[in-house]
């Protein structure tokens, strides 16, 4: 006889640990194609070690979060944020009980829909696509795990669970709106899927301050009004009077994450306890999210990111490299959809049966700055001749 295999133990101690409410590992729901259970990995840890594996996760290293990848050394690309969002959100999950390997797996892939030149890019993309089924990073993410992405023989995509792609699905924060063909949005996400979705705004927050500052495109006197640095400042100056104020400010850009986190933990488990949650089921029938932060801090966090979407995101200095990345697209859009040869074989193939215009959104969104800026320029180089 044998004993009880590893993922049947680690399922029994989910059990245990994790409140009746998260996504417990027999909830994942089914995988599109049917598997075997792995000997001693979780239906979760293997979503979350597929996604790490592809390769739009690594072309995150070279798709523009704020600044452009690797023009500074320290400055965050699109893969350190999702890395960040992923920390944050495995801690959040881990002090209200919920299932960190459904966090992890979801974070990981919330970003591998972003095209190059961030939202720039995003928007430049949906407005290409108006006509023909719009373009939404969300939407994008989901379409890379369930088709663009192709390791197995057997069938395309990774074959996520179903509790992973909805939560990339329906994936939303103050920027983002999802829009899901799929998954019906009067429907809430499990609580893993919401705390992705707060981990998300806490990183960029935190980061954008901490990154803004150090390419001088913000002074620690510009964020001297805001209430959310104020309360940062203090907690950084109280635990350490005599540094430097260069050492103030980055422990106040960390305090910005302690902030909303312990708001966020405390203020949703008063939600679960107020909306009287027993079962995952009541989490995603309670008709709003469940995961938010207190009034107070809510609006000190929106007033932080008006700031920086004038002061930073839409900045003169922001202005020519969004310009530069917005016209990239568009040429190389237009020159592919009248051009289709130029597509690698392997999108031309799929115009056969998928309209060709999203074959080539495919093709673009999947694009790191770097490889955009180098189809751009062979392009001018040498323009496709005219079909006679």
């Amino acid at each position: 006889m044998t004993g009880p295999s590893k993922v049947s133990c680690w399922q029994d101690i989910q059990q245990i640990w994790l409140a009746p409410w998260a996504a417990h590992e027999h909830q994942s729901g089914p995988r599109a194609y049917p598997e075997s259970e792995h000997p001693y990995r979780c239906r979760y840890h293997r979503d979350r070690d597929r996604i790490i594996h592809c390769s739009a996760f690594r072309r995150l290293d070279f798709k523009t979060q704020v600044f452009v990848p690797h023009q500074h050394d320290h400055f965050r690309t699109r893969l350190t944020h999702t890395l960040e969002v992923a920390q944050i959100g495995r801690t959040i999950a881990r002090a209200l009980r919920l299932n960190e390997d459904l966090v992890e797996a979801v974070a990981l892939a919330h970003d591998l829909g972003h095209p190059p030149f961030g939202h720039g890019g995003e928007a430049t993309l949906d407005e290409l696509m108006k006509d023909h089924g719009r373009f939404e990073h969300n939407r994008q993410s989901l379409r890379v795990v369930d088709y663009l992405e192709h390791p197995y023989p057997a069938f395309r995509g990774l074959n996520l669970t179903f509790r992973v792609r909805q939560c990339i699905a329906l994936h939303r924060s103050r920027f983002d709106e999802p829009i899901s063909d799929e998954f019906h949005q009067s429907f809430q996400p499990p609580l893993e899927g919401q705390v992705v979705d707060l981990a998300d705004e806490i990183a960029y927050t935190s980061a954008d301050i901490e990154d803004s500052l150090g390419a001088n495109w913000l002074s620690i006197e510009q964020l001297g009004g805001l209430e959310l640095w104020k309360l940062a400042w203090e907690q950084a100056r109280s635990l350490a009077p005599e540094a430097r104020d260069i050492h103030k400010q980055i422990r106040a850009c960390k305090a910005v994450v302690s902030i909303l986190v312990d708001d966020l933990i405390s203020t949703t488990t008063a939600n679960i306890d107020s909306a009287k949650v027993a079962t995952l089921d009541d989490v995603t029938n309670a008709g709003k999210a469940l995961v938010s932060l207190g009034d107070p801090i809510a609006k000190a966090l929106r007033e932080m990111q008006d700031f920086l979407l004038h002061n930073v995101y839409l900045s003169p200095a922001a202005k020519p490299k969004d310009a530069q990345g917005r016209e990239m697209i568009k040429t190389l859009f237009n020159a592919y959809i009248n051009n289709p040869q130029l597509l690698p074989q392997r999108y031309f193939k799929r115009t056969k049966h998928t309209p060709l215009e999203r074959i080539v959104c495919d093709f673009i969104a999947g694009m790191t700055d770097r490889y955009c800026k180098e189809a751009y320029m062979k392009l001018a180089a040498d323009p496709p001749q005219p079909i006679m």
